[in-house]
């Protein structure tokens, strides 16, 4: 359990880095896709619960009442995420192209027009 929790907060902090330090736009919305993982794993783990079924009502599910459920209100939240991540994704990557198309370089010193 507290692996998932060490596991995110690495995954959001090489993002973070890669965001931070790195010049070349392709690995910024790499280090931004890494922060998003990393969230979405952690919020993951925010609603595990060990020893649970899942949050399926049914028939069964009615007679075995006495076995807690997992938490269903951060599975939809990281759903909405992987969905609102992969967008995003893709709007930075055609920015990327974008860029591209505009100065012939990504690297984010040469897009820079104020050098200051």
């Amino acid at each position: 359990m507290i692996v998932n929790y060490i596991g995110s907060f690495i995954v959001i902090i090489l993002g973070f880095y890669m965001v931070l330090v790195k010049k070349n736009l392709l690995k910024i919305v790499v280090g931004l896709s890494l922060i998003d993982s990393g969230t979405n794993l952690l919020l993951i783990s925010f609603g595990y619960r060990p020893a649970s079924t899942a949050p399926i009502f049914d028939n069964a599910a009615q007679e075995l009442s006495h076995q807690p459920f997992v938490d269903p209100v951060p599975q939809a939240l990281t759903l909405t995420s992987i969905v609102i991540g992969a967008c995003v994704t893709a709007l930075a990557l055609s920015l990327v192209i974008k860029v591209y198309e505009h100065y012939g370089s990504i690297n984010a010193d040469n897009v820079r027009r104020l050098n200051g």
